[in-house]
């Protein structure tokens, strides 16, 4: 973190209203990538409630080097959140998918992540793309380590056969 991040972390939280508008303009794009492969169509709502949540909790950040830290698991848990609620009732059917070689579906990355769980696509993100380790990923999701285990080998389980001939 530079210096004039953490400044502005600790301006931001003494009451600087340009201070958080500089820091959530920072954190925007970083919160919407989060958001985004876990929540997909709720990825807006997502990352507003992200942003809103860092905005009203920024006060109890004791160590301004630990915001990206921060902002990913506050984003982590509203992205699944709006995705749960976007999604709530509606059963995800592995079978549905289109193998991988049809030619008249091309079915891409995201065609097949949109049909995970949100907790499957969470667990992904967290440990396949922010290359974060299975404790870190279960202290951001607030589950045991076997939870980020067992929902880790179930997603990339679910991933490849959707992708499987």
């Amino acid at each position: 973190m530079t210096a004039d991040l953490a400044a502005a972390v600790r301006a931001a939280q003494a009451g600087d209203t340009m201070a958080m508008h500089d820091l959530l303009d920072a954190l925007s794009p970083y919160v919407g990538r989060i958001c985004g492969p876990i929540a997909y169509e709720a990825a807006p709502d997502a990352a507003q409630e992200a942003l809103i949540a860092i905005f009203r909790g920024l006060r109890s950040l004791r160590d301004p080097a630990a915001l990206w830290g921060w902002a990913r698991a506050i984003a982590v848990r509203e992205a699944v959140r709006a995705a749960r609620r976007a999604h709530r009732g509606v059963p995800m059917d592995m079978a549905a998918l289109p193998a991988r070689d049809d030619p008249e579906l091309a079915t891409d990355v995201l065609d097949v992540l949109a049909r995970l769980s949100p907790e499957h696509r969470a667990i992904l993100v967290l440990r396949d793309v922010e290359g974060l380790s299975e404790q870190e990923a279960a202290e951001i999701l607030n589950v045991a380590e076997g939870t980020v285990k067992s929902r880790l080998h179930r997603a990339r389980q679910s991933f490849r056969k959707a992708w499987s001939p």
